[in-house]
């Protein structure tokens, strides 16, 4: 009897490493798409497939796919609180320290479709580290899915809806203390996202790992010229 054929994306290298350590290892066949040109070369085959699990991914997924195949999407709410962009920078900002991890089939409606699974999520750490660990949850999520077979449950009540940060949204507004800048420089400290930064006198300042401790930060800094100065 043929194994089950499982395909994995993602647009991170965390994404690929925890695919290479630890899912691929798992029952069945597996492979990985780390680009849409990847995704999109599946063409008809996609619908051989059992699941195809989305880690993270910055592109939209075609309805054709979503009906050709069972797309599963691991998302970092608690939902239908949270649905849409940025959520790791949305629920720090909103003060939120844990989460639940979703795995939700994916439908054309963003984030709105029926939930197979949802785990406790701690939020601290930089957001690098914060998504590598949802990569690791996200592994022992598919483990139990391909065992288990959960039958999805659709969403129950009032949609929060998050909008999708900005690059601009990056500079450190005014803030109420010094926990809040940490948390600022924190939740956009990870590969491919827009680092916390001022402007001052034609210089351009990025912070990232920063560190709150004895009543101060201290954090690496990148000074540029400011473009057009």
């Amino acid at each position: 009897m043929n194994e089950p054929l499982y395909l994995v994306a993602g647009c991170k290298s965390w994404n690929r490493r925890v695919f290479e350590e630890e899912i691929r290892r798992l029952p069945g066949q597996w492979r990985y798409l780390g680009s849409p040109e990847e995704l999109a070369a599946l063409g008809q085959a996609a619908a051989k497939a059992r699941y195809l699990f989305f880690l993270h991914w910055s592109w939209k997924v075609s309805t054709d796919l979503l009906e050709a195949c069972e797309c599963v999407c691991f998302h970092m709410t608690d939902v239908p609180y949270g649905r849409g962009g940025s959520p790791l920078q949305n629920l720090i900002l909103r003060g939120h320290r844990e989460t639940r991890l979703t795995a939700l089939r994916m439908t054309p409606a963003l984030d709105a479709g029926p939930v197979y699974l949802k785990e406790p999520l701690s939020l601290e750490g930089t957001a690098e580290e914060i998504l590598l660990r949802a990569s690791r949850l996200s592994a022992k999520m598919i483990e139990t899915m391909i065992r288990l077979q959960p039958v999805p449950v659709a969403q129950a009540g009032k949609p929060t809806m998050f909008k999708r940060r900005k690059p601009e949204e990056s500079e450190l507004p005014a803030l109420p203390s010094l926990s809040a800048v940490h948390d600022f420089i924190r939740m956009l400290d990870g590969e491919g996202y827009p680092k916390a930064f001022l402007v001052h006198k034609g210089f351009r300042f990025e912070f990232n790992r920063a560190a709150l401790y004895d009543g101060r930060i201290l954090a690496d800094v990148t000074i540029t010229p400011e473009a057009g100065s």
